[in-house]
């Protein structure tokens, strides 16, 4: 089935339905609660090294409540402090902080994203009152709604191919871009002449992409993740453009059908698939981290369908992949993930983020490719098949096909007989 290119009826759609404890709220249930409380609108600028990534905050006037915005997405802060003109915005479940300083209409402070084993520390600056998010009247040339067939490359040379799936109305754009290991989230922006700008900042990701468009159509920017992370890209305009197929790409090596680990769960206590509790049951397996959004996307879904289909025979348990070495700090981020999202089922420790250390955890897959992975595995135990990343609600209708899909599997799984 031939997918259309993504547009903001598609956007809007994927978050109404998304899950419940979601990091995002719907339009109508943030318009309610502006109705019930005055807040200011700030735009907030945050200094990368070669760009400036803006992004809109709503601040209740009381501080009991702040979101960001990107597009259609509301990104509630969990955390709020104030004291005085200090406010200290918090997202524990990532780690990640801006503290801000403020002088009248005008705050000054730093946004710190906790990596492993380092910080990146952001300088960060706001302005009461400014509803733009890039410019107030920009005119645009062109327009890039659509699909475009995309190239990103790092510094070292190395290729991935993407997908930008991007919707403009008059000036303003949105969308995002899909990649093998997951997407770019809810991007925001605009065209102003032949010049596409485009962020998103959503308390881990601080995303930036800029290109000019030639006047053959075709895109050459560049983008900026956080401190360290710098790209180029180009893109062309495709509808027919895909990406390898996920269930091809993360494998169990010859001689092996199943996956088995021994892992502490949050309280310490060694869980492995031995375990009784597993006997008999359809087993969804996912290697995730409480620092990676696209994880929380796959979570936020996962948690309630596993309280929907619990009872018929399914189990979930997630490895975290942590930032830290320490067990007691894993465990931390852990227990906020599970409380801001009720996470009924297991949540293990399994090591750290990084990739190479990850693999040697499961020897018996070919990589870990992508946080998350996820691993299907029938009655008996056996892996059925292993999905690479996550296409999240900001990918419009690619999230939709995904969750019918994956329903569509779980419930052959689930029809078996033990």
């Amino acid at each position: 089935m031939r997918l259309f290119p993504i547009c903001l009826l598609c956007l809007l759609l994927a978050a109404c339905d998304s899950p419940r404890q979601s990091p995002t709220e719907t339009l109508g249930e943030i318009e309610s609660k502006v109705q019930q409380q005055d807040g200011e609108t700030w735009r907030v600028v945050i200094e990368l090294p070669g760009v400036e990534l803006p992004v809109q905050l709503h601040l209740a006037n009381d501080f009991s409540e702040a979101w960001f915005s990107n597009g259609i997405e509301r990104v509630q802060v969990p955390e709020i402090t104030a004291d005085g003109d200090r406010l200290k915005l918090r997202f524990p479940h990532f780690n990640n902080t801006i503290e801000l300083l403020r002088s009248g209409d005008q705050m000054q402070g730093e946004l710190t994203l906790v990596k492993l084993g380092y910080e990146q520390v952001m300088p960060v600056s706001a302005q009461r009152g400014l509803e733009y998010r890039y410019s107030d009247s920009p005119v645009p040339e062109v327009n890039v709604t659509g699909r475009w067939e995309t190239v990103f490359t790092d510094e070292e040379g190395v290729d991935t191919q993407a997908v930008g799936v991007l919707d403009q109305q008059g000036s303003k754009v949105t969308g995002t871009f899909l990649t093998p290991t997951g997407d770019y989230r809810y991007l925001e922006g605009e065209v102003s002449g032949r010049k596409l700008l485009l962020s998103t900042f959503d308390g881990a990701h601080a995303f930036a992409f800029s290109a000019d468009i030639d006047v053959e159509g075709r895109m050459q920017g560049e983008f900026w993740s956080g401190t360290r992370s710098h790209e180029t890209w180009t893109a062309v305009r495709n509808f027919d453009a895909t990406l390898a197929d996920p269930y091809q790409l993360t494998y169990l090596k010859d001689g092996f059908d199943t996956v088995e680990f021994s892992f502490p769960n949050l309280a310490g206590e060694l869980v492995s698939l031995d375990s009784p509790k597993f006997e008999n049951k359809v087993v969804l397996v996912t290697l995730s981290g409480t620092w990676c959004p696209n994880c929380a996307d796959e979570v936020a879904f996962l948690s309630e369908y596993y309280d929907q289909n619990r009872d018929r025979g399914l189990e979930v348990v997630t490895l975290l992949y942590e930032h830290f070495e320490d067990f007691d700090l894993a465990a931390k981020q852990g227990k906020a993930l599970r409380d801001q999202f009720q996470i009924n089922f297991e949540l293990l420790i399994a090591g750290i983020s990084d990739k190479t250390a990850a693999a040697e955890t499961l020897p018996m897959l070919n990589h870990v490719l992508a946080y998350p992975t996820m691993i299907f595995m029938d009655r008996q135990g056996v892996v059925r098949r292993i999905h690479t990343g996550f296409n999240g609600p900001g990918t419009g209708e690619y999230y939709q096909q995904f969750v019918a899909d994956f329903k569509q599997e779980m419930d052959g799984l689930l029809a078996e007989e033990s």
